[in-house]
């Protein structure tokens, strides 16, 4: 199999090459031209060491990223490549990196200290694949294995953990049975990932296509740094409107739901206070009375632990607030939603709802009629320029104090007032008639 590789990579090829090192592309990139993808960047190994590497580029602009472990970033026509030395890791003692590393110039060394044999691959165009690990074949059958003994490649950096239930949901990949069995060992030391990381790992999982085997098979691994869904696992909803037990439920959601990071997490956190307002009527029927708001304390409470960006934390929490709220299928309801969430917000919370209803009982699936009518309305709505927000509203603050209001709280209640006429259709969204009540409003 032959692969076209960018022009400024054959570059640094031939000419580290040319100067007598061995130089490869290696790792995610090889796996990707693999499966047929065109990878978002491309890393470079090679036998020389960082001062000769250095040497070799003279001529171009040369970055020490990360000299001490023996990485250089050469810009070769605007494209910035990195260029690591083979090299050993020494000891991890924070189970994340190399405390130190010396360097080799064997290749195959260099690849026996990488993550999983997919990644262990290198290439290039005189030499073709170098696989000394059956990486290729482990694409091939679509398996997730590490380089060597598992549980020593998940002691060295805990965040592999995690990057194997990645590519096991992003890619399909089942994940081989001994690298499984080390996950399960070895999950006590994600406590030692940074929140960053496991936050960044979570978004790409949740992406994936396989999300919901995973999970399925590895919540007790993600409940090692999410320890808020294990009470999720296997909790039985006791009504007819569910089929799933609420983790299952919640992935079938994340399943459903639209490819936006805090959609899916949106998706994932919503039913999550459940198991804390459980409660059973007389003839046995589950209920989670106030789910919704405890859904939303827990969800902001992981989010902030998991430091994730206060626009996420922000509607993530909306969404799982109201999004058990029914909103009926007329203008006036719709209206009162577009103004109190914003249009964009709106018309994510009606995506949740559409992706909660299809992880229920599909004998419900009719409700999708009436999201289905409620966006349509809303979409009408807007399309219309119709009034539905303060800002809408043909007359304003300053208009009502130029007619002789006082300034102050009437003023917004005055305003409000209007909105609330106009949008019930008692009054015309015009100048004159807003204004002819408000006057009105006033005296009385």
């Amino acid at each position: 199999m032959n692969i076209t590789i960018p022009k400024q990579v054959n570059i640094a090829i031939e000419l580290l090459q040319n100067n007598g090192y061995e130089t490869y592309i290696v790792g995610g990139c090889v796996r990707d031209y693999l499966m047929g993808k065109q990878p978002s960047d491309i890393d470079i190994t090679t036998s020389a060491k960082p001062q000769e590497t250095m040497r070799v580029f003279e001529d171009y602009k040369v970055i020490e990223t990360g000299i001490k472990h023996g990485t250089v970033t050469v810009i070769i026509n605007s494209l910035p490549l990195e260029i690591t030395t083979y090299r050993i890791d020494g000891d991890y003692s924070d189970n994340r990196r190399p405390d130190d590393v010396s360097f080799t110039k064997s290749l195959k060394v260099d690849l026996a200290r990488r993550d999983f044999t997919m990644n262990a691959i290198a290439y290039n165009p005189q030499v073709g694949f170098v696989d000394y690990f059956g990486g290729q074949n482990d694409i091939q059958n679509k398996v997730v294995r590490c380089v060597g003994t598992a549980k020593e490649r998940f002691g060295e950096d805990s965040l592999r953990i995690l990057r194997a239930l990645r590519f096991s949901s992003q890619l399909g990949f089942e994940i081989e049975r001994e690298t499984s069995k080390a996950l399960f060992v070895q999950r006590g030391l994600l406590k030692n990932i940074s929140a960053e990381r496991v936050a960044a790992e979570l978004k790409k999982l949740l992406l994936g296509e396989n999300v919901k085997e995973v999970f399925v098979q590895y919540a007790d691994i993600i409940g090692a740094v999410i320890p808020e869904i294990l009470p999720m696992k296997g909790f039985e909803q006791s009504t007819p409107y569910h089929i799933y037990d609420v983790l299952a439920h919640s992935i079938v959601a994340v399943q459903n739901i639209e490819k936006v990071p805090y959609l899916k997490i949106a998706a994932l956190l919503h039913d999550i206070g459940k198991p804390k307002t459980f409660s059973k009527d007389e003839k046995g029927i589950g209920h989670f009375y106030g789910h919704a708001e405890i859904s939303m304390k827990i969800a902001d409470s992981i989010l902030s632990r998991l430091k994730f960006d206060n626009f996420t934390k922000q509607r993530v929490d909306t969404l799982i607030k109201y999004h058990d709220v029914p909103i009926e299928p007329n203008e006036k309801s719709v209206k009162r939603w577009l103004n109190k969430l914003t249009p964009e917000i709106f018309f994510e919370l009606l995506e949740l709802k559409r992706a909660d209803n299809l992880a229920q009982n599909p004998a419900y699936f009719d409700r999708q009629q009436t999201t289905y009518k409620v966006n349509e309305i809303a979409n009408k709505i807007i399309a219309q320029g119709e009034c539905f927000s303060l800002k809408d509203l043909k007359i304003d603050g300053k208009d009502l104090i130029a007619l002789g209001i006082p300034k102050g709280k009437v003023i917004g209640e005055t305003l409000n007032k209007l909105l609330d006429f106009v949008i019930d259709k008692k009054l015309e969204n015009d100048y004159q008639s807003l204004a002819d009540y408000a006057k009105l409003y006033i005296i009385r």
